[in-house]
């Protein structure tokens, strides 16, 4: 393709992009003060430039074709792309603002992120942060996310990445729990036990632990299961039963005394577990927002674990 055909289709894709993220012509359209039968023609014009389908279009849904979410992506960097000229055109007098998408898993942005989110939008008052809970995998560019925390062994390599520090699981119950039921010695009596598990999927109820050659899988139940930390642990402070936490949930309730942390010479295996690390995509010309948003939270993050 010719350099000026590509330069033709550049409003275009950026059209493209914004109707794949408001999910229908309608919603795009009036960000756009425009009408859906006017995007509807635009992508009908870009389908036949490009010669691919972009969306399978029902009267009731607009759904992104496979090739569609390729091109997708590679519209978002392009646009990202040029919004990095700008921002680096005007880098030298601006402050920091503007929009920042941060995602995290629920217990790290409820026990850790929270109270670090008010002190930084007090310090940056032109930032707008958008926060999202986010337990699984999250691809950055799909989901137009600017930086991610995740708790991992295997962080993504295509990214930039920062470690905060590590992290490890535990498994604690009350000292009320303990004194009703005793304590286990040994990961197969928790199948005698009530415990609290995640209940996202059918085997969140079957926990394994590690130690030195051993592995030892056990499957759980309880009355009580959910996939809130914060709640979980309530439950378990309650004296519902036995529960896997991150260490920085339960880091104060062990302090105080509230729960106390057994089977301490067992590994908890899990797909949330290694380091906590911060990442974020690669670029030459990091816009201000992102770079202050880093480093106050590289600072604040680096002051609490250690």
């Amino acid at each position: 393709m010719s350099q000026t055909k590509l330069i033709s289709l550049l409003p275009d894709l950026a059209v493209f992009i914004l109707i794949v993220q408001e999910g229908s012509f309608t919603a795009a359209a009036k960000k756009l003060d425009n009408t859906p039968s006017a995007l509807s023609k635009l992508i009908t014009r870009l389908e036949k430039a490009l010669s691919v389908k972009l969306f399978e279009r029902t009267t009731r849904s607009l759904v992104i074709t496979q090739t569609g979410q390729k091109v997708y992506e590679q519209s978002v960097i392009m646009v990202n792309a040029a919004q990095q000229a700008i921002e680096v055109s005007m880098a030298d007098h601006q402050k920091p603002s503007g929009s920042l998408t941060v995602s995290a898993p629920e217990a790290f942005l409820f026990s850790v992120l929270q109270p670090f989110v008010i002190p930084f939008l007090q310090k940056y008052p032109d930032i707008q942060l958008k926060l999202r809970a986010v337990d699984g995998k999250v691809d950055l560019i799909r989901d137009n996310i600017d930086v991610a925390f995740r708790l991992t062994d295997k962080p993504d390599e295509k990214l930039v990445l920062k470690e905060i520090c590590k992290t490890n699981l535990v498994l604690c119950a009350s000292p009320d729990y303990l004194n009703r039921r005793g304590e286990p010695k040994h990961p197969e009596e928790l199948s005698e036990h009530d415990c609290l598990y995640l209940a996202e999927t059918a085997k969140d109820n079957l926990w394994t632990f590690i130690q030195n050659d051993s592995i030892f899988s056990v499957e759980v139940s309880g009355r009580y299961a959910l996939n809130h930390s914060q709640m979980r642990l309530n439950g378990v402070k309650s004296g519902l039963g036995i529960g896997i936490f991150h260490d920085f949930v339960v880091k104060d309730a062990i302090e105080s005394g509230e729960v106390i942390r057994i089977l301490e010479p067992w590994m908890i295996q899990s797909n949330y577990h290694g380091a906590i690390v911060m990442q974020y995509a690669q670029t030459r010309y990091m816009p201000v927002r992102l770079r202050v948003f880093i480093n106050f939270m590289a600072s604040r993050l680096k002051e609490r674990f250690t």
